[in-house]
């Protein structure tokens, strides 16, 4: 093989090599544009969050998380449009876990004393958030991931939209 060849080579297996790299970049995580105030003062409207994939077992009491809310058609909280994915998401922090003790408060629960498998309570870090107060407890398997850092920059890069006030 002569130079040229062994560059070319190269050169084709660093293209691979980052093609595949971006590929599971892409299935690990994603960029969420906050709407809202739900979460302020942590996150405001228009803030960009990078989102890693998670399973509710990968998730801590206190992490911010995105879900998708109990959407009841018939209920006074209804979302606005839905992300670019035709999906609805919320921005809430985790505030109680399968197994957990129910906390105070928590919409349509009476008697219930811990969260059931399958479920998770989020509050908003604002007081007037729209969250497991209102709508009760939301699903874990509706589940998106776990906040892992606030971006920089302006939104409108592409992403999903997450809704913290609805």
């Amino acid at each position: 093989m002569n130079a040229v060849t062994w560059v070319l080579c190269g050169l084709s297996a660093i293209g691979f090599a980052l093609s595949v790299g971006l590929w599971r970049a892409r299935r690990r995580y994603v960029v969420v544009t906050v709407e809202g105030a739900s979460m302020a003062p942590t996150l405001a409207d228009g803030d960009r969050v990078l989102v890693r994939r998670r399973r509710i077992g990968q998730v801590r009491r206190g992490d911010v998380i995105v879900l998708e809310p109990p959407l009841d058609p018939s209920g006074p909280y209804q979302p606005g449009p839905p992300a670019s994915d035709g999906r609805h998401w919320n921005i809430k922090r985790a505030a109680a876990l399968p197994g957990d003790p129910l906390p105070a408060g928590v919409a349509g629960q009476d008697g219930l004393e811990r969260v059931p498998a399958g479920a998770v309570v989020v509050f908003g870090d604002n007081p007037d958030s729209i969250d497991s107060r209102h709508r009760g407890l939301f699903a874990a398997d509706h589940l998106l991931g776990v906040a892992l850092r606030k971006l920089n920059g302006p939104a409108g890069s592409g992403g999903l939209t997450a809704e913290a006030d609805r």
